[in-house]
């Protein structure tokens, strides 16, 4: 079990939200309810990559808090495959060059860096979960055997909550909303990327349970 508080590093689909203001929901901005007794420090931002994450100087930032017996989780990739040159990344090249740096800064200060893989996108083709994220899934996972850096797959745990649950019913977990379902949105919302509340609980209870046995 980790003793030292949890830091998050990750893009808007690990974020906090204000709930007063959109119906999105992070994993980690649940995370605290699973591990009540750790301190959970949530840095992710809507938007960010392994790229502008760091070229906005917010690893900078939290490396002046770690701490040794913290851990930081690192949760990239859905903006790396963008195609915006600020956020852009190649999984085999400077995807894991900045995953390299995420880790050495954690180790740098006795933290434990943890690797998570992002969460399946949404999307059913002929009835079936289609998978995503490719080669920077392969990427981070290379990358964890190649630094010896711990590793939760959430990829893999998402995946099979939403293909588990079938088309219809995991549309709920994401931010697939119909018209009239929510004032902010009035003419729905089809976003099979993000997750509201119901799919951040169950995210978040994965991470923790996860978590408990490093």
């Amino acid at each position: 079990m980790i003793r030292g508080r949890i830091f998050i590093c990750g893009d808007s689909t690990a974020a906090s939200y204000n709930a007063a203001e959109t119906p999105i929901v992070g994993w980690g901005q649940l995370l605290p309810a699973y591990l009540p007794e750790t301190v959970i420090v949530n840095r992710s931002i809507a938007g960010r990559s392994t790229k502008s994450f760091l070229a906005e100087g917010r690893l900078r930032a939290l490396e002046e808090e770690l701490a040794p017996g913290d851990a930081l989780l690192i949760q990239f990739a859905h903006n790396d495959e963008g195609n915006k040159p600020e956020r852009h990344t190649e999984p085999w090249a400077d995807y894991r060059d900045n995953l390299k740096v995420f880790i050495e800064t954690a180790r740098k200060h006795g933290a434990l860096p943890v690797l998570v893989t992002p969460i399946c996108i949404r999307l059913w083709e002929n009835g079936a979960l289609r998978p995503t994220h490719g080669e920077y899934l392969k990427a981070m996972r290379y990358t964890a055997e190649e630094t010896r850096t711990a590793m939760i797959d959430l990829y893999e745990d998402t995946f099979r909550i939403v293909a588990g649950m079938g088309g219809e019913k995991s549309k709920d977990l994401y931010m697939n909303l119909r018209p009239g379902d929510d004032p902010r949105y009035p003419d729905g919302l089809k976003d099979n990327t993000h997750t509201r509340y119901a799919g951040a609980d169950l995210y978040a209870k994965c991470m923790a349970e996860h978590l408990k046995t490093l």
